[in-house]
């Protein structure tokens, strides 16, 4: 038997075969959609990029050769060079870097803060579901870039606060899909036979319901990376997240916006990353979100 016969048959021998075999069909389904491999392979450049930035033959992002300032795009600078002539490739490079780690951390914090209000409010109801819901829906009333800008400047700005501001206000959504996941199965037979052996309340949300909010998360995890991404773009277009001289994209398009007419690729060739990244993670997310549908025959 071949190690694809194995994954595919009907008759699994084991839950580790059984399980192996249920990723393995989510594979080829998303395999079979072209533009979710479109995005899967612009993520994953993303975090090449990311993570091979110091080992690959760039120019430091942040050598200035004043003598070389406002270059085109050329062979030996491929995407020209800023104000102060700093290789513009270079810092594309290391912003990916930048970008993925707003990203990662954010998704680190807001997941989880969003699992656990949604899961609570949904099994316990009543009066906690009431609190944990209107002050969910406080943070909903605010557009997210506005609560960020003011929860930095209430901070300060850089790169650390950039994170927690974005964390703070992107954990809402999440909360609201496990909360509606919760209601949806708490009142189910197995949940039932679980409370009558006499689990506790945090045994039975975090073993049982916890696991089936997980598909609904992941996609809307990867559908809200691109409105996490723009956000710190614009924090640092504002001059609120990452601080120069680091090389942050957001940053980037607004020091090269008084070049806008004369130096396109200045401010244009951040803002077509920040373009290009974002859409990776939308078609991500639009095929996980078709092949972890539930529905899907």
């Amino acid at each position: 038997m071949t190690a694809r016969d194995w994954l595919l048959t009907d008759t699994p021998g084991s839950r580790r075969q059984a399980s192996f075999g249920h990723w393995y069909r989510n594979w080829l389904a998303f395999r079979g959609n072209p533009l979710a491999m479109v995005g899967f392979a612009i993520v994953l450049a993303l975090i090449l990029v990311a993570v091979l930035a110091p080992v690959l033959p760039l120019q430091s992002p942040t050598l200035q050769s004043l003598s070389t300032r406002l270059q085109p795009p050329s062979a030996e600078h491929w995407f020209g060079t800023d104000e102060l002539g700093r290789d513009i490739l270079s810092r594309v490079a290391w912003g990916a870097r930048i970008t993925l780690t707003i990203v990662i951390m954010v998704v680190v914090i807001v997941v989880p803060i969003g699992l656990l209000i949604g899961t609570i409010s949904g099994y316990i109801g009543g009066a906690v579901d009431v609190v944990l819901m209107r002050i969910t829906d406080i943070f909903l009333a605010f557009p997210r870039l506005i609560l960020a800008l003011a929860f930095v400047a209430a901070i300060k700005p850089g790169l650390e606060s950039a994170i927690i501001a974005i964390a703070l206000t992107s954990w809402p959504p999440y909360a609201r899909i496990a909360r509606a996941e919760t209601i949806t199965v708490r009142n189910a037979d197995f949940v039932k036979a679980a409370r009558l052996q006499g689990a506790s309340r945090f045994r039975i949300i975090w073993h049982y319901i916890v696991p089936l909010c997980t598909a609904s998360v992941i996609v809307r995890m990867t559908l809200d990376m691109a409105g996490i991404i723009l956000t710190a773009a614009g924090l640092g277009f504002l001059g609120l997240g990452a601080q120069p001289p680091t090389p942050e994209w957001g940053a980037m398009i607004s020091t090269g916006r008084d070049y806008l007419l004369d130096q396109w690729w200045v401010a244009t060739i951040p803002g077509i990353a920040i373009f290009v990244v974002s859409l990776g993670f939308n078609l991500l997310g639009d095929g996980l979100r078709d092949v972890l549908d539930p529905k899907r025959s």
